[in-house]
């Protein structure tokens, strides 16, 4: 994750601006697997700001998802989310957390998702920033699943882990999780999504629709309801 500058905007009410979006309502279809409204990430827990598990995007983005999506149904697949907007809140408590000593009861979600390298080194080595590209709403994570049977491919790493193994065209992943990958990034690629090339799940569409805004909404159904 890269540190970017930009302004930070709170809206009166917590409300969304009109330009955002539920992605149910655009493209159903689409499953979401909302990492950070529950207890599966790297914090343990769920995070500030999600209020509920909805994926919440801009809506020239979802638009273009929903393309993407039904490019991947005709071939058997179909796109997971694990993360859209992000507000600036949960950012700032991923810093938080960042800064904080692994205890005990933090051993399993290590294992999971930073195995190779200590949480204090989290920010210094570039995999937590201070400002994310999520929080202007152009931004999602997101893997392949099989159809009928709703199973993730497999990507060679799982999503959120922190370790070079994650970057997109890393050497090491072969076969067919890195020919995953490199579906996921094609299809994306021409609806107008950009990988990110440290993570092979992250993905910004453009032109972004408020490239120099970080908003702090909550991710909740009620940002987005008239």
């Amino acid at each position: 994750m890269t540190a970017v500058v930009g302004v930070v905007a709170v809206l009166a009410g917590g409300a969304a601006p009109s330009g955002f979006v539920a992605l149910r309502e655009v493209d159903p279809s689409v499953r979401q697997d909302m990492r950070y409204a529950g207890a599966r990430n790297f914090t343990g827990s769920v995070v500030d700001g999600y209020e509920d598990p909805v994926c919440l995007l801009a809506r020239p983005a979802a638009e273009a998802l929903r393309r993407a999506q039904h490019r991947l149904l005709r071939r058997g697949y179909s796109l997971r989310v694990y993360d859209c907007y992000r507000p600036q809140r949960a950012v700032d408590r991923f810093v938080r957390w960042a800064r904080e000593a692994d205890g005990p009861d933090d051993r399993e979600t290590k294992a999971e998702f930073y195995p190779h390298v200590e949480r204090d080194r989290l920010i210094p080595e570039g995999y937590i920033a201070e400002k994310s590209g999520h929080s202007r709403g152009s931004t999602v994570d997101l893997t392949l699943e099989e159809l009928p049977s709703r199973r993730e491919v497999d990507m060679g790493t799982a999503f959120d882990f922190f370790d070079p193994l994650s970057h997109t065209d890393d050497p090491r992943v072969t076969g067919a999780a890195r020919a995953n990958r490199q579906l996921l990034k094609g299809v994306l690629a021409e609806e107008g999504f950009v990988n990110l090339p440290e993570e092979w799940w992250h993905f910004t569409y453009k032109p972004e629709a408020y490239p120099d805004t970080y908003f702090d909404f909550p991710v909740a159904v009620a940002s987005v309801r008239p």
